[in-house]
This record gives C-alpha cells, sequence and structure tokens, in this order.
C-alpha cells in the first residue's frame, strides 16, 4: 500500500521519524536506552473454538496446512491496521514509525533433530487477508526447505563468523553504531532477523507450551510472541452446565517504549476479538489507519 508520505531528514531507511509524539515519550529512550530495560510479559490464554472451526473448514477449501500460525500473524496484522502505533521501534534513542510490516519467524528445514534452523522474514500489506499471509509465508518456507544454499542471513552470519573474535567483536560494535545513526545498509537490515514488526515461534508444532522470550538489544524488534500447543479445557457455563473448550496459550514480550499501556491493552482486545470473529480476517479491512506524524 503506497503512502504519500515524503522521506524527511532524521528518517531512517526503515522507519520515519515521529515528531509529534509528547514530550516525555520521547524522553523514555533516554531513561531505558536498552530494549531490555523495557520488556514487559504479558500472558494469554486465547479461547480458539472458532479459530478451529475456521481453519478446518479452509483445509477443507484446499487451504492444506493452514494453521495457527498463520492465523496469529493474520490477526497480528489486522490489527496494525487499526493500530499502527504497535509497529513503532526505537533506535538511536529515537521513535520511529516502520515503513513496512516484517514478520521474522525460526524455522527448521525439517523436524529431525539434525536439521539446521534458519530465520525467514516476510513482508505484508495491512490490507493482506489470511489467505494473503497463508499464500507469502508457505512460498518463503518452501523455498528455504527445498534449497540447499543459504538465505541472506545465513550467509551474513557465516562470513562474520570466519572472522578472529577481536576482530568480530569491533565489527559488531561498528554495526551498531551504524545501526544507531540509521546507516546500515537496506541489503544487511533485509538479512538481518533483528530487524522487524515482531518475531513470531510456534512451540506447539514442538508439542511445548510457550515461553517469555527476551528481545534483542541489537535491532529494533519490539514484540516477541510465542505460543503451544491447543489444550482443551472444561467449564461451567451460565447454566451450569460442563462445556468443553479450546484455548491456546500465548506469551508476549512488548517493548514498553513504543506506546502506554492503554494503546496495548485495545491491540489486546482487538486481537481477542479476531479469536472470537476469525471470518473477518477472510476480507481486507475497510479502513488502513496511519500512524502519527
Amino acid at each position: 500500500m503506497q503512502s504519500s508520505y515524503k522521506h524527511r531528514a532524521g528518517d531512517r531507511k526503515d522507519g520515519r521519524l515521529l515528531r509529534s509524539l509528547p514530550a516525555f515519550n520521547k524522553f523514555i529512550p533516554y531513561i531505558m536506552p536498552q530494549r531490555n530495560d523495557a520488556c514487559n510479559q504479558y500472558e494469554e490464554s486465547f479461547e480458539v473454538s472458532a479459530v478451529d472451526k475456521c481453519l478446518r473448514q479452509e483445509r477443507v477449501n484446499g487451504y492444506k496446512g493452514i494453521g495457527f500460525l498463520h492465523f496469529m500473524i493474520a490477526s497480528y496484522i489486522r490489527c496494525l491496521s487499526m493500530l499502527p502505533g504497535m509497529n513503532r521501534f526505537v533506535a538511536g534513542r529515537r521513535i520511529y514509525a516502520r515503513n513496512t510490516i516484517t514478520i521474522v519467524m525460526t524455522i527448521k528445514r525439517s523436524l529431525s533433530v539434525d536439521a539446521s534452523e534458519t530465520t525467514i522474514k516476510v513482508d505484508f500489506e495491512p490490507t493482506d487477508t489470511i489467505f494473503d499471509v497463508y499464500r507469502k509465508i508457505n512460498e518463503k518456507v518452501d523455498e528455504i526447505k527445498s534449497g540447499v544454499d543459504r538465505n541472506g542471513t545465513e550467509e551474513v552470519a557465516e562470513t562474520l563468523s570466519r572472522f578472529p573474535r577481536m576482530i568480530l567483536r569491533m565489527i559488531l560494535g561498528v554495526l551498531k553504531a551504524m545501526d544507531y545513526f540509521g546507516w546500515l545498509p537496506q541489503s544487511l537490515i533485509n538479512a538481518s532477523p533483528f530487524h522487524g514488526s515482531m518475531i513470531i515461534t510456534d512451540l506447539g508444532s514442538l508439542r511445548i507450551g510457550p515461553v517469555f522470550h527476551h528481545i534483542y538489544n541489537f535491532g529494533n524488534l519490539p514484540v516477541f510472541i510465542a505460543f503451544g500447543a491447543k489444550r482443551r479445557a472444561y467449564e461451567i457455563d451460565r447454566t451450569g452446565q460442563t462445556v468443553s473448550k479450546k484455548y491456546i496459550d500465548t506469551k508476549f514480550v512488548l517493548d514498553e517504549r513504543i506506546a502506554d499501556g492503554h494503546y496495548y491493552a485495545q491491540f489486546l482486545q482487538a486481537l481477542r476479538y479476531i479469536f472470537a470473529h476469525p471470518e473477518i480476517l477472510e476480507r481486507s479491512p475497510s479502513r488502513v489507519i496511519e500512524d502519527v506524524s
């Protein structure tokens, strides 16, 4: 989706500087300069009976393998279309609105113990439906799993790892300084798994529960989401009857500098609403809201 915004002095390759934020918001990155200083942790159990039914129907309709990872990412993107402040990041002690919606994922080339692990980055539009998400993710995963060549992330890591430790530390120091001032080349930003809107991991595929995974001081990822396997719970409804419900446990680690608690609460409420009404992800949003200037 094209934006009418024109690049200005102070903007970065991956984001535009937010100049109209209140002074207190601009001051916070100086109080908490590191991302790990600003981590908030939140856990939520989403009731997914409606989602499970919807995904089963889509698999019948021909979307083979469509699952909760696709749904979670599509839900997150839909929330960004309404609450774009969640797509901000902090770099160089300034707050920026990201130019793209870039989701980072860690995948294994197969589920064997010896299989290598890699990261993928996928760019999305705020108007994307769950079917767009399904297509884009599967294209990227198929590209990784079918090829023997390393992707950009692996190539950069392989090149850097050849240097002696002292030289490597110096190189990383230079890269951090370049990132602080927004001087990293676009090719490195594209290859970096530490630059993006959000990083997500599906631990349900490993048959374990979610963890609170730290976010990284290097780069500018502001959110880490982990979710576990689907589970069943038996509850008492209002009439006193025992009912069966399905849940997915999810854990969020959030950079509190990009938005206040009320904004995060609105975001999580919107996410909860989508889980209760999954059909809305089958069509594009009628309106996309842009972040403040």
